[in-house]
C-alpha cells in the first residue's frame, strides 16, 4: 500500500489483503505437514499435525464453507503419501468433512470462553478431528471388512484419543499463531 504526500511517496507495510487466507492456510499447511513426516509415534498413535493445522488456519482467517472444504481436501491430497494407513485416499473424504465442521463451529455465536479465553479452538479441533478418524475409519472398515470388533476397540479408541492430542495442541498453539497472523508490523 503507499501513500502519496506533497510529492513523496510513502510506503507502508501491507496489512494483509483479501488473499491473506492463502498464505496462512498455506503456511500452516506445510507446517503440519512437516510435523507429521518428523513426529514419532507413541504406543503407535501420532498426533495428527494436519488436521490441528488446517482447524487452525479456519480459526485463524474464518473461511466459507466451501474454502473450508478446499482447505480440508488440500490437507487430505497433502497426506496421502505420508500416510500410513491402507488406504490413504480416504482422506480425501475425511479431511474436507472435517474441516467444514471447524468452519461451521469457528462460525457459531455460541460464547466458548472460560473467562477471558476462548475454548473454541479445542472445541473446533476435538469434533472435526471426531468426524474426519470416524470417517475415515467407517470407510476402512467397509472397504477392507474388518471385524466389528477391530473398528470398535481398536479403530474408534485411536480416533478419541488423537481427538484429545490434537485438542490439547491447537488450543496451546491457537493463542500465538493468533498473535503472529493477527499483527499488522505494529
Amino acid at each position: 500500500m503507499e501513500v502519496k504526500t506533497r510529492g513523496m511517496v510513502e510506503f507502508t507495510q501491507a496489512a494483509g489483503g483479501n488473499y491473506r487466507w492463502i498464505t496462512v492456510t498455506t503456511l500452516l499447511l506445510a507446517i503440519g505437514v512437516i510435523l507429521r513426516v518428523v513426529t514419532p509415534s507413541v504406543g503407535g498413535i501420532t498426533p495428527n499435525w494436519m488436521i490441528a493445522m488446517y482447524c487452525l488456519a479456519i480459526l485463524l482467517t474464518r473461511p466459507t464453507l466451501s474454502r473450508a472444504a478446499a482447505i480440508g481436501l488440500v490437507a487430505g491430497a497433502l497426506i496421502i503419501p505420508f500416510s500410513k494407513s491402507a488406504l490413504p485416499y480416504c482422506n480425501l473424504l475425511s479431511e474436507p468433512l472435517g474441516a467444514v465442521v471447524c468452519a461451521l463451529i469457528t462460525r457459531s455465536t455460541l460464547s466458548m470462553k472460560v473467562g477471558g479465553y476462548t475454548l473454541r479452538p479445542a472445541v473446533a479441533t476435538f469434533f472435526s478431528t471426531l468426524v474426519s478418524g470416524f470417517t475415515f475409519i467407517t470407510i476402512t472398515k467397509l472397504v477392507l471388512s474388518l471385524p466389528l470388533a477391530v473398528y470398535l476397540y481398536v479403530m474408534m479408541p485411536v480416533v478419541f484419543t488423537v481427538a484429545a492430542v490434537n485438542t490439547v495442541l491447537a488450543q496451546l498453539i491457537y493463542f500465538p499463531a493468533q498473535k503472529l497472523f493477527n499483527s499488522r508490523g505494529q
